[in-house]
């Protein structure tokens, strides 16, 4: 018995300070953090910009940028900006690569340092050109737009955008050029996601089908009908094997299922037979 009350002391006091600033180091740094399966990164240019001392349009960046294709596919802020993503003090040091936001007529460099063939075309096209000799021309982010980068598609090329510099009427004649083998790339990949989604592997193929959009993508920007009709038949035999190989793999599937319903009929007969045969009485 007397050592029951010195314990209930113990209990009903508050803990000492040290113990109180451990639990609450311990809520701020475990608990508030994913550490069950991988730890996420944390990335300070991204919770600078959305910090409240910054100006609403840079507190939009680190918005957009989770919404873009460069986002889905693991390009964050120090891939294209250089800098330490980790380190605060770094963050923005040239000794860590940093180079900030590139002026105007150097964005094709800045974007051309991973999109190394779709800047050769785009240098030595009609819009690489205005830019080269009045540094006023469309660039990159003209039309894709800078941090809410979505994949490249035919619905960039529109009238509202392009006509903010010249006339649709050529332009219109280039998304005519495009819009078959376009078309044949979205129903590609329409086929392989719902492959994927029914449990096939579909990376070999996706890879393949990737590295022929990019192709494409990449020769659109030479801005040149003629060679875009010319490359057209090329592009379409492509893909038109790919359909074939995904369509074959979809009658697979499709021969499966019904194979797997035969089997399951027989059996269900076969059960209902044997339990028949179970009821009917003995001679």
């Amino acid at each position: 018995m007397r050592y029951i009350l010195p314990l209930f002391i113990i209990l009903i006091l508050p803990p000492p300070a040290s113990q109180a600033d451990w639990k609450e180091q311990f809520e701020k740094e475990f608990l508030a953090r994913p550490w069950a399966g991988s730890q996420v990164q944390k990335d300070v240019c991204i919770e600078c910009h959305s910090s409240d001392m910054m100006k609403p349009e840079t507190r939009d960046i680190p918005r957009k940028w989770e919404t873009s294709w460069h986002s889905q596919n693991g390009i964050s802020c120090h891939n294209c900006h250089g800098g330490d993503p980790k380190d605060a003090e770094n963050a923005m040091s040239p000794e860590r690569g940093f180079v900030g936001t590139p002026k105007y007529a150097q964005v094709p460099e800045f974007c051309g340092k991973c999109h190394v063939g779709i800047l050769k075309n785009f240098l030595e096209s009609g819009h690489g050109q205005a830019l080269k000799s009045s540094g006023k021309g469309p660039n990159c982010v003209t039309c894709h737009g800078s941090h809410g980068i979505q994949k490249a598609n035919i619905n960039i090329i529109n009238e509202k955008l392009c006509t903010r510099c010249h006339s649709y009427e050529r332009v219109k004649i280039m998304k005519q050029a495009l819009f078959l083998t376009e078309n044949k790339m979205n129903e590609i990949e329409k086929n392989l996601k719902a492959l994927k989604a029914q449990g096939v592997f579909t990376e070999e193929e996706e890879k393949n089908h990737f590295s022929t959009q990019a192709q494409f993508r990449t020769l659109f920007h030479t801005e040149d009908v003629s060679l875009v009709r010319n490359r057209t038949d090329e592009f379409i035999k492509k893909l038109d094997q790919s359909n074939v190989k995904i369509g074959k793999t979809f009658d697979e599937l499709h021969f499966r299922r019904n194979f797997s319903a035969f089997l399951m009929v027989i059996f269900a007969g076969m059960a209902i037979g044997f339990w028949l045969l179970s009821k009917n009485p003995r001679e």
